[in-house]
């Protein structure tokens, strides 16, 4: 986000170092999104889990999807 809290995209070529880093980024909040689903897997047939478990849970899984809405536009927006 940037400092007007509005999304920034980088645009570039797709070949240079910044893409590259971007790329990694990407695929790291993509990853960092699965263990968050298979924790919510977990934790959602667990019988003892708090409010304030599942509360937590859903404000991660709300930031996760915010990420994955950012990402599907950014790569929306490269497609011809």
């Amino acid at each position: 986000m940037g400092s007007e809290g509005k999304p920034c995209y980088l645009l570039t070529d797709g070949d240079g170092p910044l893409s590259r880093i971007a790329d990694v980024i990407e695929t790291t909040r993509l990853d960092m999104v699965q263990d968050l689903l298979d924790h919510a897997a977990d934790l959602l047939v667990d019988a003892r889990a708090t409010p304030e478990q599942l509360r937590f849970l859903l404000t991660r899984m709300c930031e996760a999807l915010t990420d994955v809405h950012r990402i599907a536009e950014s790569r929306g927006m490269r497609l011809p």
